[in-house]
């Protein structure tokens, strides 16, 4: 059953009528990676789906994590071998769903004196790592002498270097992978709306049989029946626990993680390195394109859900872990050109403080009926989905005596997906840059398009045709806005800085060049008032300001 709807931020009033006139096998509460992942498998199952996001699509926990589909190596450290075998395994699958988003990452693993990792375990480490994770070829792990260590990265530290493990990874971007999975559901009948938050539940006989949901944008309300419901909120499950009565079983553990963008001039790693913080836990150093982005914290985090910022305190920490590993560099804060701050939704254990509790996922269902899932990582994202739609599917079986099929997203290519290999998105990126080299543009736009959109570049590059601005990067910045405007449910020129193009970290740069033409597409397309484009203007502004500016003050509690 496929939609007849457009994505389409201009047919967002259609959209909420087909909600609010029809009835749903299930709706979904949360528009991140896991909520992403829920609609595609059930509805892919034959599930009439829902999905409602109280904000833009990933604009919670999905947009904000390292940006890894990794294995999950320090989980090694803590004797979770079926986290370790399931997100290892789980990499391959996610790598050929979307191969220009799921992109092969090398990541070495630096041996140094007094540090977390000895040569012989890592060694051992590393080799249980490929079994559970079954990595072959090429990918398996290597042991490196401190001269081999080196050659690969330069800025490692002699005098305490004694080698360093090599090993494969995979890197993303989480808000493109949940949009992706979003929009590919639509193929099979999903109806998706973003700004759509859910306050109250309805009920029948005691049991959830839907939702009333505020249109933030439209400023109305609107109810939703379904069969069933599953909240995949993130941080606010509890929230919507407590609305739904439900307050028995285990809660939520928030923790927040900063991760910091410099130039690559600044800190010109050669490949992504998993590196040792003095206190004994561990971070990242990830160079992408003009950028090499650093993180993360692990720490506590009881303020504002709607609010979390990178302090002064984040960015000393982080700053002062790479400073101690590559002796070579001097990062200052000055050197900071953008940040960013996401919680961590972890079941809570006593006793366990935030870097030991476990990253495995949970779901807990009330009394009532609500199906809630909370816990996980980024990488299983498709494993969650799987584990909670099997639930719903039984439910139906037993209770409506309707049969479901099997999950089968593990063989459903993502949106922008035509690559049969990884090899055949790298030509593809050849194939962009020959096209567009002659007007100005270098081999990271080309590579940044592709591991954007993927074959949806070719849309692109046919928009890009249509506009006459001398400028041919802002004519291709306003063909991917049209794009995710007529595609991605794009409705402000946040959405599209942030979440569809991640330009806020990765090139902030060019929002500062730009904006003023993108606020003049916004008001033509939708008709927009000065008063609106003052507030999209001052909103921007204020997004500049916090990720890229820190006090000690932190967030509102």
């Amino acid at each position: 059953m496929k939609s007849n709807l457009k994505f389409s931020a201009l047919e967002r009033e259609t959209s909420i009528s087909q909600l609010r006139d029809e009835t749903f096998d299930l709706v979904v509460i949360g528009g991140g990676i896991t909520g992403a992942g829920i609609a595609l498998d059930a509805s892919s199952r034959g599930m009439k789906v829902a999905l409602l996001e109280k904000g833009d699509f990933a604009s919670g926990t999905s947009s904000k994590s390292t940006k890894l589909i990794h294995g999950g190596l320090r989980y090694l450290k803590q004797f979770d071998f079926w986290l370790v075998k399931e997100v290892g395994s789980e990499r391959a699958i996610v790598h050929k769903l979307a191969p220009h988003l799921v992109l092969p990452e090398k990541m070495l693993l630096p041996l140094i004196e007094g540090g977390s990792y000895g040569k012989w375990l890592t060694s051992i480490g590393l080799k249980v790592y490929d079994i559970l994770a079954q990595v072959t070829g090429d990918d398996k792990r290597q042991m490196l002498e401190k001269k081999q260590a080196l050659k690969k990265e330069p800025l490692l530290p002699k005098k305490i270097l004694n080698g360093a493990g090599y090993y494969a990874e995979y890197r993303t971007d989480d808000a493109r992978l949940t949009i992706e999975n979003i929009k590919t559901s639509l193929n099979y009948g999903t109806i998706a709306l973003n700004y759509a938050e859910v306050d109250d539940f309805l009920y029948e006989d005691d049991k959830v049989a839907g939702v009333r949901a505020n249109d933030l944008i439209g400023k109305t309300s609107f109810e939703v029946k379904s069969k069933y419901v599953i909240s995949a909120a993130g941080p606010w499950v509890d929230e919507l626990r407590s609305k739904n009565n439900s307050k028995k079983g285990k809660r939520l553990h928030l923790t927040k993680g900063v991760h910091l963008v410099f130039p690559f001039e600044k800190l010109p790693v050669k490949q992504s390195v998993y590196f040792d913080i003095p206190d004994g836990r561990m971070m990242f150093a990830i160079p992408r394109g003009k950028i090499t982005y650093i993180g993360t914290t692990d720490t506590n985090f009881n303020l504002d859900k709607d609010d979390v910022r990178t302090d002064l305190a984040d960015a000393i920490y982080l700053i002062s872990a790479v400073n101690n590993m590559f002796p070579d560099i001097h990062l200052e804060m000055e050197d900071i050109i953008s940040s960013w701050a996401g919680l961590r939704p972890l079941i809570h254990e006593e006793g366990k403080s935030a870097s030991e509790l476990s990253r495995k996922d949970e779901i807990f269902t009330s009394d009532s009926g609500l199906i809630s899932i909370a816990g996980g990582k980024l990488t299983g994202y498709r494993k969650m989905a799987e584990r909670v739609v099997n639930r719903v599917a039984k439910k139906f079986e037993e209770e409506q005596n309707t049969k479901f099929e099997d999950c089968s997203t593990d063989k459903i290519p993502l949106c922008g997906n035509d690559f049969k290999k990884f090899k055949h998105v790298e030509k593809y990126i050849k194939e962009v840059y020959q096209v567009l080299k002659e007007d100005g543009f270098s081999k990271y736009d080309a590579w940044y398009l592709v591991t954007t959109y993927g074959k949806q570049t070719e849309q692109i590059l046919e928009g890009y045709k249509s506009f006459k601005n001398k400028d041919g990067h802002l004519r291709m910045l306003r063909s991917e806005l049209r794009f995710g405007i007529e595609n991605e449910m794009v409705t402000s020129p946040l959405d599209f800085f942030i979440r569809r193009t991640g330009r806020l970290y990765f090139d902030i740069d060019s929002i500062r060049k730009y904006l003023e033409p993108v606020l003049q597409d916004f008001k033509e397309i939708f008709g927009y008032g000065e008063s609106e484009i003052k507030s999209f203007r001052q909103r921007i502004e204020h997004e500049l300001e916090i990720h890229s500016n820190f006090s000690m003050e932190g967030q509102k509690a």
